[in-house]
């Protein structure tokens, strides 16, 4: 209840601090080439978006938009959103329920990128991200048809899904009452052609996939696989999460962004860090956010 109240309290001294965010130019297409942000968005997270989606274009040239309404985005903010963001389609997330995966939990996200990957280079973009300045990285994968994710630590690279396995259960020995991710990734061990499947402990807000380089066969493939494990497990929230990691590693060409140039609040130096993802545990632990989000708006005005 205590948290319930106080986050929409931030959230709303967030907006009215970030209101000026609507008059702002729209976000129209900058580039004839096939680059493409999905977000998954609730109403609660509008006017975060905005800032989010307009600080990041800034940066990235892009063609298309595509908005997963989960249900509960109402008709003035799809008059907002339309009006901001022109080049924007909106979709429902019950289009993309597939009946072999799980369902919630953003699930119909990364299955409705599996489809849209086909005509595009898709970007997963969370509302709750910002782009403080140049993401030179992102624009080179795009030019390169690599695929990109933010990582968790320094240096990170994409590895084998043997050293990861073997060193979760080494270090962690995680039982079914484990965060799904863990336990996900003791039992990799388990799985059909796990030698040759890589893997990367990144973060699905931010990560891009080159046009035809899945397709939700490789998705529901190796769900179904995992389930066998590790059972309704697998349905838990931060699955998605998991299946996104081991889509972006096993791409033909793929990075983990360097960081902390790319990372979260918990992580980011300023200045040094271009691009934050402003996770819940840390998103208005203070007025970081606010801050820098009424410093990028000043920026987009002028």
């Amino acid at each position: 209840m205590f948290y319930s109240i106080q986050d929409k309290l931030n959230r709303y001294r967030f907006s009215q601090a970030c209101k000026e965010i609507i008059n702002t130019p729209p976000v129209s297409a900058t580039t004839d080439q096939p680059v493409a942000v999905l977000t998954q968005l609730q109403h609660k997270d509008v006017m975060m978006y905005l800032v989010a989606i307009k600080t990041f274009a800034k940066q990235v040239p892009l063609a298309k938009i595509f908005i997963l309404n989960d249900g509960s985005l109402n008709d003035k903010d799809i008059v907002l959103l339309s009006k901001h963001l022109p080049i924007a389609d909106f979709y429902d997330v019950k289009e993309f329920t597939e009946s072999n995966c799980p369902t919630g939990g953003c699930w119909e996200r990364l299955l409705a990128i599996a489809l849209f990957v086909s005509d595009f280079f898709i970007i997963q973009l969370d509302s709750d991200t910002l782009t403080l300045s140049a993401l030179n990285e992102v624009n080179d994968c795009i030019k390169a048809d690599s695929g990109f994710v933010i990582g968790t630590w320094d240096n990170q690279k994409i590895e084998s899904m043997i050293i990861n396995s073997d060193r979760v259960r080494k270090n962690v020995a995680p039982t079914l009452d484990a965060h799904v991710q863990m336990v996900a990734e003791a039992h990799f061990n388990n799985l059909e052609g796990y030698k040759k499947l890589r893997y990367v402990r990144g973060c699905a807000g931010f990560t891009g996939f080159p046009k035809t380089s899945f397709n939700k066969k490789f998705i529901i493939n190796f769900s179904q696989q995992i389930e066998k494990e590790i059972g309704r497990k697998w349905h838990e929230w931060g699955s998605e999460q998991v299946m996104s990691n081991v889509v972006v590693a096993n791409l033909e060409k793929s990075i983990v962004l360097p960081h902390p140039k790319y990372t979260d609040c918990n992580n980011m130096i300023i200045p040094g860090t271009n691009f934050i993802h402003f996770i819940g545990e840390c998103r208005f632990r203070n007025s970081s956010y606010k801050d820098m989000a009424k410093n990028e708006i000043v920026k987009l005005l002028s």
